[in-house]
């Protein structure tokens, strides 16, 4: 079992930023890559960004690379989404997730566990 809890939302103006962050504790976390969702009212979940551990293997959402960085630090089990540049059409819940592949999340926006979610609102 791995438990997520993301903090760090809130309101942002346009332009603005935000650093959400996720604290996962659990067994075994190393075989699990981490990723960042949101689902947006009235629309599906999407993915947004994704890492393994280690680094090594990154994923973004075409939509947001080069305004979104995600982090992960292992020394304490975060997983960070730095969102700068933030638009109105980025406002969502956004939720932490673990997996066991990163191609499950970024192909099937699936992943084996998830964060209860934390609200992000740009206001134009």
């Amino acid at each position: 079992q791995v438990q997520l809890v993301e903090s760090g939302g809130g309101l942002v103006l346009t332009g603005g930023s935000r650093r959400l962050s996720c604290v996962a504790s659990g067994r075994n976390l190393d075989k699990y890559a981490m990723g960042w969702f949101r689902r947006a009212p009235g629309k599906e979940r999407e993915f947004v960004a994704a890492i393994r551990w280690h680094g090594g293997v990154v994923r973004y959402k075409e939509s947001v690379r080069g305004r979104f960085t995600i982090s992960a630090n292992n020394a304490n089990n975060t997983v960070a989404l730095q969102m700068n540049h933030l638009k109105p059409e980025d406002t969502a819940v956004y939720y932490c997730a673990a997996c066991q592949t990163i191609a499950k999340m970024y192909v099937n926006v699936e992943a084996d566990y998830w964060g209860e979610g934390t609200q992000v609102t740009v206001s134009s």
